[in-house]
């Protein structure tokens, strides 16, 4: 009764202060429990058309012309955390529900999908940090933290139903997605931060074949530095800072026990982040082979299964974003605009065949337009231009509209 009766009194005065943007209860036992998340809804209009006749297998532009409501690349979040202090550890707990508003194209829709992005604990020290769990992956990581269209849409509001839009996924670089892992990083002070992981490894689906016996976990890696300069970000003007990073993984899957064929993965991404006065440059960029493109080695029985070829001859890929922001001084606007594309390459077999409706590039246009409302709420606005085409020279292409609001908490 005694820790019920803290919690409550906790609870009372974070909500009437009104001065946190998230609740914060202190425990007995010394150890804190904090609720933080957001919500969002976005309004989309998609018109999309064929501009050459054909297949595109792996295009993510659809022939469409439909409005929708619904969520944008980032789900609503409603994340759970106790941290506490035992024996000179800190540790902490982590649960992160990603609920969707998305009623995909059906009226009469059941409960709304709930994602189990994050279950994980951390132990840390002095000597760094140990996360086991569900968490977001390690390689290309920053490459979507830092794309704009995580607070927006980007060009999939209309093509995907379920689920979240794509925001630039499969228009830039592949998406990491969270997985189970056990992942050691430096201590979070330093200005140059390294993790590594052990990730639950993954099917690599092929053309012909499937590699799913998976022997040895995946590794992922990350290398970052951040440098502050200039601006301190004193008298409320933001900071200037320089953010550069480098990742890469690696996993080998079998399509058999015993004596069938295997494929490595492989893949390796960087980018760099300069803020200076309120103007954000953001460029990144990835290497892959036996990824496929939009998402990692794709999935059994779907689409995306441009990882191997139909030779079980890993296919390469790559991809980039070029993006600048501008936050107006003296206002609660900002603007910007970037172009990024993913790119697939043909091995020998796919040249050799006539016509290869294989995906060439994914490649998008967008420019964003965002008021901060308050602390909490944002506005965004987004206009899109996106195409798909084949090496066979099969092209799809989409002009979309979206308004969105976002509240975080």
């Amino acid at each position: 009764m005694e820790r019920i009766g803290i919690w409550f009194f906790a609870a009372v005065v974070v909500c009437s202060t009104g001065a946190k943007a998230q609740l914060t209860m202190q425990m007995t036992n010394g150890w804190s429990f904090t609720f933080a998340g957001n919500v969002n809804a976005f309004g989309i209009y998609t018109n999309g058309s064929v501009d050459t006749a054909g297949t595109v297998e792996g295009g993510l532009v659809a022939r469409e012309k439909v409005s929708r409501i619904r969520t944008g690349l980032l789900p609503a979040f409603a994340t759970f955390e106790a941290k506490g202090q035992e024996m000179g550890m800190d540790l902490a707990v982590h649960f992160g529900f990603a609920p969707q508003i998305n009623s995909p194209n059906v009226h009469d829709v059941f409960g709304a999908q709930i994602d189990m992005r994050q279950v994980y604990v951390t132990i840390g020290g002095g000597w760094g940090q140990v996360l086991a769990g569900r968490e977001l992956g390690i390689y290309q990581r920053q490459n979507i933290l830092n794309d704009a269209t995580l607070f927006g849409a980007g060009p999939t509001g209309g093509g995907v139903g379920g689920g979240t839009t794509l925001g630039r996924i499969g228009f830039g670089y592949i998406y990491p997605n969270f997985n189970a892992q056990l992942t050691y990083s430096t201590p979070a002070s330093s200005p140059v931060a390294f993790s590594i992981g052990l990730f639950d490894p993954s099917v690599i689906v092929g053309e012909a074949t499937t590699y799913s016996v998976t022997q040895t976990p995946r590794v992922e890696a990350e290398l970052s530095y951040t440098l502050p300069f200039g601006s301190s970000g004193a008298g409320g003007k933001p900071a200037d800072k320089l953010l550069l990073w480098v990742n890469g993984a690696y996993q080998h899957a079998d399509s058999s026990l015993d004596t069938g064929p295997s494929v490595d993965a492989e893949g390796g991404g960087a980018g760099v982040r300069v803020e200076v006065a309120g103007l954000a440059l953001v460029g990144s960029g990835y290497y892959a082979r036996g990824f496929g493109t939009t998402l990692m080695f794709g999935i059994p029985g779907s689409g995306f299964k441009q990882a191997v070829d139909a030779t079980g001859k890993e296919r390469d890929s790559w991809g980039y974003i070029a993006q600048a922001s501008y936050a107006l001084p003296a206002t609660s606007w900002s603007l910007g605009g970037s172009w990024g594309e993913s790119r697939m390459m043909e091995t020998d077999a796919d040249k050799a065949t006539a016509g290869d409706p294989l995906v060439q590039a994914n490649s998008a246009a967008i420019v964003f337009l965002t008021y901060q409302w308050s602390k909490s709420l944002k506005q965004v606005f987004e206009g899109t231009y996106a195409q798909s085409r084949a090496f066979s020279g099969a092209k799809t292409k989409s002009y979309q509209g979206t308004v969105g609001v976002m509240v975080f908490f």
